[in-house]
């Protein structure tokens, strides 16, 4: 792969992996709430869910979802559910001050993480579009795709560093439970409002 269409691939890449989604606001979420370091098993399953998501889009289910509309249709209503529950989990998650004795709460799931991939749209629309805009033809395609997964490993790194950072900065700002409560309040409305962008 040349190196102006490697450059290209990371732009496209790093415009889908920075900006506000599902992935992103959940990440931010975790981190305000169980900090940096009880986050990062929700940003690996993040990272696994996108590679797996590029590998059937690269070997051909992503041709599905163009051949059959209905399937496009589908994982748009499932997304939707699976993000509104989301959602709500996230708005009315309790305020608990953290006593010795006590069990802390239990962050978001590797597996949770990994599952939300196959259910977000904007997961299957980024990993289709690299594959059909940058992967090369005829004997370079194998090479072509580990070099999109390379790439897109990288960028959710990245992205996913910087979202859960930011999330870890706001839960040390959150010292009251009003305050505590009104940001995931906040977050809750804003996953519930990338349903919109699944639809639009």
């Amino acid at each position: 792969m040349e190196l102006s269409l490697f450059v290209s691939l990371l732009g496209f890449l790093w415009v889908a992996a920075i900006t506000p989604g599902p992935n992103n606001l959940l990440l931010t979420t975790s981190g305000a709430n169980f900090g940096f370091m009880r986050s990062l098993w929700l940003m690996v399953g993040i990272m696994l869910g996108m590679q797996s998501i590029l590998l059937l889009v690269a070997f051909g289910v992503g041709g599905l979802l163009l051949i059959y509309p209905a399937l496009h249709i589908t994982l748009k209503v499932l997304g939707s559910l699976y993000l509104l529950w989301l959602a709500w989990k996230v708005a009315t998650a309790a305020y608990e001050r953290l006593e010795m004795d006590a069990a802390p709460p239990e962050p978001v799931r590797l597996y949770q993480g990994g599952l939300l991939q196959f259910l977000n749209p904007k997961a299957w629309l980024m990993t289709l579009g690299a594959v059909t805009s940058f992967s090369l033809a005829g004997v370079q395609y194998y090479h072509s795709i580990l070099i999109i997964s390379g790439a897109l490993l990288l960028v959710n790194l990245v992205a996913g560093v910087i979202w859960l950072g930011f999330g870890t900065v706001i839960g040390r700002l959150l010292r009251s439970k009003k305050a505590w409560i009104i940001f995931n309040v906040s977050m809750g409305l804003l996953t519930a409002a990338c349903v919109l962008l699944i639809w639009r």
